[in-house]
């Protein structure tokens, strides 16, 4: 584990929404470390270093854990950001082990440029995985180079990394390539939009 995803964690005394206001003020996210039948354990981290690894990582970072001078080693399970202001309100860690398995979503990116004509829409933004612990990929590419109108992947026809097993359905569609829409129907869509609304507005009122 590098050292960049190394944080210091500072174990909480007090709780509530006061509580959690001062620590985020002091530039600190709560926190909760849990798993392997262990008590749940209230935590602060520090939220820059914290919200850089999510960047650099992803949303399924694993951290190593300086819990008072002992070390512990956890995947970041869930991150609670504030719709508005967009810091970090609230974290889930899980305890995990060298070796230990665990299901994740990993991001599916789509690449390359589908054939003359086509639009590419992606269906499902990420697909469940079993993976070791300590090898969770960043995300999951998926090429969609010269491919057909027509042309349906599958999450079942995805290439997993080594040791990776599918959680998800095998028929889930993860990118659709379809004719792109030509000028002509770009022009009729306004129209149509535009007869229903008048529509709507002669129907009789109930």
């Amino acid at each position: 584990m590098s050292d960049e995803n190394r944080l210091a964690a500072a174990v909480r005394t007090e709780f509530g929404k006061g509580a959690a206001r001062r620590a985020r003020r002091d530039g600190q996210v709560p926190a909760v470390l849990y798993g392997h039948g262990e008590n749940p354990r209230h935590l602060n981290v520090p939220s820059r270093d914290f919200a850089a690894i999510l960047r650099a990582h992803g949303t399924n970072a694993v951290l190593t854990l300086d819990i008072e001078g002992k070390e512990q080693v956890a995947l970041t399970k869930s991150v609670v950001v504030h719709p508005i202001r967009k810091y970090i309100e609230h974290a889930d860690l899980l305890v995990i082990k060298k070796g230990e398995k665990v299901t994740v979503d990993v991001p599916v990116v789509v690449t390359g440029e589908a054939a003359a004509g086509s639009m590419t829409t992606q269906d499902a933004t990420t697909v469940s995985l079993e993976v070791d612990a300590l090898k969770i990929p960043e995300q999951i590419e998926v090429s969609v180079d010269g491919l057909e109108i027509g042309t349906q992947i599958l999450a079942g026809q995805i290439e997993l990394p080594k040791g990776a097993t599918l959680q998800a359905d095998e028929d889930l569609l993860l990118v659709n390539i379809v004719a792109a829409p030509t000028a002509a129907d770009l022009e009729e869509q306004p129209a149509e939009a535009a007869e229903a609304e008048a529509e709507a507005e002669e129907a009789p009122a109930e």
